[in-house]
This record gives structure tokens, C-alpha cells and sequence, in this order.
């Protein structure tokens, strides 16, 4: 979808624009489409080309599906494939749970790989507007004397041509290695453990097509026999493929999970007729971190806004981050269409200081008590004491854990598991900012 016209930044030494988004993935290109329609001047850059690979489980819950209506992506398509629910397994039990009927979410997920997933998203922040150019790799950003960012440095094309782009706000949508932030002095929340996600592609007839999501909670870690801190999946694609992995945070004290290891221990024990063996292999293992509970902080600093992965924003409850990148990034574009409406001075930086303000008042409590079950539960016994054989049995708890774990609740209440999850949260204290 990225032509090679794409890969060629402006002739100047200086391209200016409104807002600098770093980064199109899910992210960054979430943030370009909301700017561009808001009639804000936007440059999107990215390091890599397009199509790429990039390390996901590929599930998209109904949360992140919400966030693709609101940007107009067509997911009629092909290369679309719809998902009814989660289909859970534990100590040789399973379930199958439907994604609840919400009046504001979609109640259906989706599967499609990142290698497609990327270059849609950001082919469609080009259509609405941004400017976007590939292969530019930002090394550090502008600042003036008084420390606020002004701009980008950054190294072009295969000769890393440095050039400097320039833009009163930058959105730093850099994924894990937020390089953006740290250069500006944005350090990760040290007593925050980053999980850890590898997955690996295989040709499988038998399950590319499963209407549901598959997740295997009690999978064990060979080298040490406790239980895996995660769970394990097997996504269909729709394509003859299914996305088999493993997501863990470090074990106690810390310690990194053998992901190898545990996968190699883990695939023997499903049926042989699934195929999910070495020879229908699709891809190498690959594996990524996954930085959680919103760890680095504040999501706003001198013209430089966090969102995705950069702000450690994947849910310490599931390990999913797609959606509240995109979800963050709608409302970081909101408060800059609105920010750049005011002057530059401090009428402009009190708009802005609503967007942390706004990330803590969705998520914060939700997150802080994600994280509390992260320290005191998954990372020791993993998911399998929530999913107890009384709680499998019982449809109303499961519903409402499946909602707890993947954020799917509705605002007003909708129903009894709303009010429940809801009075929950509110029991969590709120976080000094």
C-alpha cells in the first residue's frame, strides 16, 4: 500500500508542520487520521518500511474493533477475519464466552496479522491528510532554550541522509524503545515489570477459521515447573493460518520466562490434528516486550506527547495494547486540535496538560489495580487461579472476569456486571499526578 514516493522525505533541510507523530503503528497512525481530519498539518514518520513484521498476538478485542469504525477503516474487507468470543482453557476445562452486546461496543473481535494491519493503518493516515514518509529513523528531538520541543532530528533513506523536521508538537508513538521519551528525560517507572511476547506462525486448516480466540491458562514454565506468569493463544488468521504464542511477565524476583522453552513444552499437548507442528512452521518465533500499567510518566512534557506503547499504556490485566494506543491517540489529537487553537504561551500548555489528565481519569484506577493483580497474582501463579474450576462453571463469573480482563464495560452502566466492575474501580485510590 506504501508507494515508493513514500520513502522520500522533503528536499529542505527543515519540513515544517503543525504536529511530528514518531512512529506508524497502530499508535502513530491513529493519531495522524484524527489530526489530519481535524485540519491539523501533520508529519508522520517511520523508521521501517511497509509491509513489516511486527511481534502481536493479532486479536483485536471489540475495543480496539470501536476504535477502527471511528477512523473509517472498512472492515468489510478482505483480510478481515470476525471473532465471536474467547474460548478458554485451564486444568482440562474450557469455555466458550461471546463478546457481551454493549450499546457502545461492537460485539464481535477481529484477527489480522500486523505485516497487513500496519500498512492499512498507516495507508489510511495518508489518505486522510498526514504527510507521511518512511525509512526516517528520528535520533533525538528538537529543543529550544527553554527545554521545550520545537522538532526532530533524524536520519533519511539508505545513505541516513540526517535531516531535522520541525513542529511546535510532537507525538511520540515509538513503541517500546521510546527513544523519544527517554531523550527527553522520560524514564519507565523501574518498579513496573515489562512482560515479555513471543509468537510464531503456522499453517493449520483445521483452526485458521475458529470463530473464537483460544487462551490456555495453565501452561507451565519447563525450566522451573511453576506456572507460566500469562497464558498461551492460538489466533486464526483466516488465511490457512493460525497466531500461536505465549505472553508472560518476568517470574519472581524478576526473573525472565524461557518464552522458547515454554511454547516448545506447550504445543505437544494440543491435538495433532490442529497441525501446529515444526514442519507447518510459517514463520520464525519472534519475541517483543510488552511495556505495562502505564510505566512511564507524565504522558506530557514540553510539547512532547506519549501514547501506545511509548507511555507503557498495554493493560497490565491482558496484555493487549492496540486498543488503548488507538484510543489514546484520539484523544491526543482531540486536546491538540483544541491546544492549537489557543496561542502559543500558557493557555496553549494548560490544553495540553489535559491529556494526562485525561489518560489517568480513563484508565488510572483500572490500571492501578491491574498492576496489584500483576504483583500479588499473574506474576506468581499466572491466570490459572482465576480460573478455578467453581469460577469455570459459573457463566456469570466468567462473564464478568471476561469483562474485567479486557476492559469491556460500558459508560453510563449498562447492566449488573457494569455496576459491578464499575463500584470495583472506584474502590481503587486515586493516584497523585
Amino acid at each position: 500500500m506504501i508507494t515508493e514516493r513514500d520513502e522520500a522525505g522533503s528536499d529542505a533541510d527543515d519540513e515544517e508542520a503543525q504536529v511530528i507523530v514518531v512512529g506508524a503503528g497502530p499508535a502513530g497512525s491513529a493519531a495522524a487520521v484524527h489530526l489530519a481530519r481535524a485540519g491539523v498539518d501533520v508529519l508522520l514518520l517511520e523508521k521501517s518500511g511497509f509491509p513489516r513484521e511486527k511481534v502481536c498476538g493479532d486479536g483485536l478485542t471489540p475495543r480496539s474493533v470501536y476504535q477502527l469504525v471511528r477512523m473509517g477503516v472498512d472492515i468489510s474487507a478482505p483480510g478481515w477475519m470476525r471473532n465471536k468470543g474467547m474460548r478458554w482453557v485451564c486444568g482440562g476445562d474450557q469455555v466458550e464466552l461471546d463478546w457481551p452486546q454493549l450499546g457502545s461496543l461492537p460485539d464481535f473481535g477481529l484477527t489480522r496479522s500486523r505485516h497487513d494491519f500496519d500498512d492499512l493503518l498507516a495507508a489510511h493516515a495518508r489518505a486522510a491528510g498526514a504527510r507521511l514518509h518512511t525509512r526516517v529513523k528520528v535520533t533525538a528531538p528538537l529543543t529550544d532554550r527553554a527545554g521545550n520541543v520545537t522538532g526532530v532530528t533524524a536520519t533519511r533513506g539508505p545513505g541516513q541522509e540526517p535531516v531535522r523536521y520541525r513542529a511546535p508538537l510532537v507525538v511520540a508513538a515509538d513503541g517500546a524503545s521510546a527513544r523519544t521519551a527517554l531523550a527527553l528525560g522520560l524514564e519507565r517507572d523501574a518498579s513496573r515489570p515489562v512482560a515479555a511476547a513471543a509468537r510464531r506462525y503456522y499453517r493449520s486448516e483445521a483452526r485458521t477459521n475458529d470463530p473464537y480466540l483460544e487462551l490456555w491458562a495453565d501452561l507451565r514454565c519447563p525450566n522451573t515447573g511453576l506456572d507460566l506468569p500469562g497464558y498461551g493463544w492460538v489466533f486464526p488468521l483466516g488465511d490457512g493460518r493460525v497466531n500461536v504464542g505465549l505472553g508472560a511477565l518476568p517470574q519472581r524476583q524478576r526473573r525472565a520466562v524461557d518464552l522458547r522453552a515454554a511454547l516448545e513444552h506447550w504445543l505437544p499437548r494440543l491435538p495433532a490434528h490442529w497441525g501446529l507442528r515444526e514442519e507447518n512452521a510459517d514463520s520464525s518465533l519472534r519475541s517483543a516486550p510488552l511495556p505495562m500499567g502505564l510505566n512511564r510518566r507524565p504522558q506530557y512534557r514540553r510539547g512532547l506527547l506519549l501514547v501506545g506503547d511509548s507511555a507503557g499504556m498495554i493493560s497490565p490485566w491482558s496484555g493487549e495494547g492496540i486498543a488503548e494506543a488507538m484510543e489514546a491517540a484520539e484523544v491526543a489529537a482531540e486536546i491538540i486540535a483544541l491546544a492549537l487553537a489557543r496561542p502559543a504561551g500558557p493557555r496553549r500548555e494548560h490544553a495540553l496538560q489535559q491529556y494526562p489528565a485525561e489518560i489517568h481519569r480513563r484508565w488510572g484506577r483500572y490500571y492501578r489495580l491491574g498492576n496489584l493483580a500483576a504483583d500479588l497474582v499473574f506474576s506468581r501463579y499466572g491466570f490459572r487461579p482465576l480460573l478455578h474450576p467453581r469460577v469455570m462453571a459459573s457463566p456469570p463469573l466468567l462473564r464478568t472476569l471476561a469483562r474485567l480482563l479486557t476492559h469491556g464495560t460500558d459508560e453510563p452502566v449498562h447492566d449488573g456486571i457494569d455496576a459491578v466492575l464499575h463500584a470495583l474501580v472506584r474502590l481503587v485510590p486515586a493516584r497523585r499526578r
